[in-house]
């Protein structure tokens, strides 16, 4: 089995083959990674919520397919920029899996960063692995995506904390009050009652 997983630096082999067996235990995610292996998007991995959602709800809670309310699609297209590639990147996607895809052009995102979230202009990515490491949590820093070899795992700050269920802030580019925000917005304590949440400093 260890051949058939690869994964970037950060987390351990074990802890890859982990994540796999729960993330392709669920059909409706092997159908979207067969969807985005076949749409011909540079660089595309899934990531964030609709892979914390699937480990959590199984370790932690409770998990419902039809409660997934987007599965986030990270690519990186230097060569358009435009928000015309993002829609097209999701119609695509749409057409070869009836699924909430939402696809963000990674090498876009310091073009309309400062403009969404409010700050300073950020630095643009060189690759999706880049962007992965600046997620909200770092338990949602976790990409995955099938290969010819099989899947590959993106976790630049390890598997830990998805795996083990623990709600961390990544300070990166989330202040505490955001952090506190999204938080209570997801309703952590209620979808996940085995999760622990380190409180933002």
């Amino acid at each position: 089995m260890s051949r058939d997983v690869h994964f970037c630096p950060g987390p351990q082999p074990g802890e890859a083959m982990r994540l796999t067996a729960l993330l392709l235990g669920e059909p409706w995610f092997a159908r979207a990674l067969d969807a985005v292996a076949a749409s011909g998007l540079p660089d595309a991995w899934i990531g964030a919520g609709a892979v914390r959602d699937v480990v959590w709800g199984h370790l932690h809670g409770r998990f419902h397919a039809d409660s997934v309310r987007d599965v986030d699609v990270a690519y990186f297209d230097p060569a358009d920029l435009s928000a015309r590639r993002d829609r097209a990147a999701q119609h695509d996607l749409a057409r070869l899996a009836d699924l909430p895809f939402e696809a963000t052009n990674q090498a876009a995102v310091h073009t309309w960063y400062h403009q969404y979230f409010g700050g300073p202009p950020v630095d643009a990515f060189s690759c999706v692995h880049d962007a992965v490491a600046t997620w909200p949590e770092t338990a949602t820093c976790v990409a995955v995506r099938r290969t010819a070899g099989g899947l590959e795992v993106c976790a630049p700050h390890g598997l830990a904390d998805l795996l083990g269920g623990v709600w961390r802030v990544n300070p990166v580019r989330v202040t505490p009050e955001v952090s506190r925000e999204r938080l209570a917005r997801q309703g952590a304590a209620d979808r996940w009652p085995g999760v622990t949440v380190v409180p933002p400093a």
